[in-house]
């Protein structure tokens, strides 16, 4: 009898079983086929695109391969559309941080771009502009923020000036480029 007849019929808790033991990625795919669709509608409503719900569908399976060893499933499709909803959420988060790093550091570029001579008061109004609003944020902020997007220096290094730790610049980075975004285009 061949694989396929022998698994069709088997519960999703079976086949759980099955993969835990025999770690044969096969079971993936029959479980990948039951439920391709419901994935897809929940990376949908998270999404609204195709093309990003069905990238995220092929993700989350491709990441079942492994946490499914590591985790005691009961309840498969509820435990699936857990994982499929916390992919897309994270997935989301993440581009959110990249756009607004993207807007910090075009605002910076603008500013130090080269300026035509006659702009030269553009140039210093912009810089007062960023100037102002640095000086709203926390003297932590402020130092790594700086250090990190005017003077091009790494986290390791402003670890070095600073004395704060890895985390606590990432933190003041972070916190610091999300108030000037907020505080740039508000002003817009």
């Amino acid at each position: 009898m061949n694989f396929r007849r022998k698994t069709k019929d088997l519960s999703d808790s079976q086949l759980l079983k099955l993969y835990k033991t025999k770690g044969d990625k096969r079971i993936i795919g029959i479980l990948y086929k039951r439920y391709t669709g419901f994935t897809f509608a929940v990376c949908l409503r998270y999404f609204k695109s195709r093309v990003d719900s069905e990238d995220a569908v092929m993700q989350i399976f491709e990441k079942l391969i492994d946490d499914l060893k590591k985790h005691t499933v009961s309840n498969f499709k509820s435990w699936l559309y857990t994982v499929a909803k916390n992919h897309c959420l994270i997935t989301i988060r993440n581009r959110k941080n990249s756009v607004t790093s993207e807007y910090i550091d075009n605002a910076f570029v603008e500013i130090n771009s080269n300026v035509h001579p006659d702009d030269e008061d553009l140039l210093e109004q912009r810089l007062d502009k960023l100037e102002r609003k640095l000086s709203k944020l926390s003297e932590e902020q402020q130092v790594c923020v700086k250090l990190f997007y005017i003077k091009r220096q790494s986290y390791a290094e402003i670890c070095t000036i600073t004395g704060y730790t890895q985390n606590q610049v990432k933190s003041h980075i972070q916190n610091g480029k999300r108030k000037l975004k907020i505080m740039l285009t508000r002003d817009e």
